[in-house]
């Protein structure tokens, strides 16, 4: 009996490929991916729900097996796949809906314990950080640092006393709206009653930079983003916004807005959901949100606005890496090399770009400008640098306890 042929060994990759994987490692070894807005919390807290549980709770098995790569299906992310891709430090977005019945100030109090408890079951992977030096003390431990961001002013109340409240537990920016209003600032998905920030949106800003939370302009009309920007002292950002040049939708960012951010010294965190980067999927998502209307469902109602995309008939147009690369370049290009980073928003869509399917994929965009000739300093600043440079421009207002401009509520 002869022995079986051994198998052949694995093609060894062309030169070219291996030179650029080796690029990128170096590149990400010195500075690893900080991404501006993951919605993870928010996912657990929907899986909860479909398991049965109480609408704010959040299983420890759920929590403890995101350790293990797709161990939580239908998940973005888990501790294996940011490890892949090579994500030092993550915006988790602390967000819940604006909807009747939810009181916000609570449901996002019992988000942010949701991150708090991510964190606890993982020790040795993940670190609760606060400020840059955190994020730098943590990343050189090894772990992923873990910062919280609000999604929406809805989240205080009205109440600045709330906010301030916020930024103690730990809320590093808050975007000002989600897809609705507030009473004292526009979306860019709603109709226009403010037109801009109104005096008491001036307010919310004023307190937010002195107390040492980030403005988040992503969400926002294009009116309050150039408010915003006027009367900013401090580097705002977008947490996770694309070019408007690249995709005319309501939620990215005109040209004269990323013109004005050298001058603020903020970024702009490119995002990878689908709608916003492809004019294809941004039309198959307007038609699906006017039937969902028709059908009597809240276009804020994320669950029920899937339900109704999942019965459209058809392919469904989908969204690619090349897309996000047009808009990572366009805003470079507009705004500058300095002011440009990345915010994928993972598990906050149901569909990802092709080629960044999950969190592990960063690497893979960090690859594809390598090879449209970014240079390593502009990687490494859109990778992480710029939006570490931000924060730590907001660090300087961090003292909460000083003197309060105003105790109480907005109205």
């Amino acid at each position: 009996m002869t022995d079986a042929p051994a198998p052949a060994p694995a093609p060894a990759p062309a030169p070219a490929a291996s030179a650029l994987a080796d690029r990128v490692g170096r590149l990400l070894d010195a500075q690893g991916i900080v991404d501006g807005h993951d919605d993870l919390a928010w996912a657990l807290r929907e899986r909860a729900v479909r398991e049965g549980g109480p609408s704010a709770s959040v299983a420890d098995d759920v929590i403890a097996r995101l350790a293990v790569e797709d161990a939580v299906p239908g998940l973005h992310t888990d501790l294996p796949r940011l490890a892949r891709g090579r994500v030092a430090a993550q915006f988790w977005s602390v967000w819940v809906p604006d909807l009747p019945g939810i009181d916000p100030v609570r449901s996002t109090i019992e988000q942010i314990d949701v991150v708090r408890r991510l964190v606890a079951a993982h020790p040795d992977r993940l670190a609760l950080a606060v400020t840059a030096d955190d994020v730098e003390r943590v990343v050189a431990s090894g772990r992923v640092a873990s910062l919280l961001g609000m999604e929406g002013g809805h989240s205080i109340g009205g109440s600045l006393g709330a906010l301030r409240t916020m930024r103690a537990l730990g809320v590093r920016y808050m975007t000002l709206t989600h897809n609705a209003n507030v009473a004292w600032a526009d979306s860019a998905t709603d109709a226009p009653v403010h037109h801009g920030l109104s005096p008491a949106g001036e307010r919310v800003v004023a307190e937010m930079e002195r107390i040492g939370m980030l403005v988040d302009l992503s969400h926002v009309s294009a009116d309050v983003m150039r408010h915003a920007l006027r009367i900013a002292r401090r580097p705002v950002l977008f947490s996770h916004s694309g070019a408007r040049a690249e995709s005319d939708v309501p939620r990215n960012v005109p040209d004269d807005v990323l013109q004005s951010l050298p001058a603020n010294g903020g970024v702009c965190m490119a995002t990878f959901v689908p709608q916003f980067v492809s004019p294809a999927v941004a039309e198959w998502h307007e038609e699906t949100l006017a039937l969902a209307v028709a059908e009597g469902v809240d276009p804020r109602d994320h669950e029920g606005v899937q339900a109704v995309a999942a019965r459209r008939p058809g392919e469904r147009p989908r969204a690619t890496l090349a897309d996000v690369v047009r808009h990572v370049e366009r805003i470079r290009e507009v705004a500058g090399p300095r002011h440009v980073g990345l915010g994928g928003d993972y598990d906050g869509v149901d569909r990802t770009p092709d080629g960044l399917e999950d969190v592990s994929c960063y690497p893979a965009l960090i690859a594809a400008l390598a090879e449209r000739g970014w240079s390593d300093d502009d990687l490494r600043a859109i990778a992480g640098g710029n939006a570490l440079r931000v924060l730590r421009a907001a660090d300087a207002d961090d003292d909460v306890s000083r003197g309060a401009a105003d105790a109480g509520a907005l109205a």
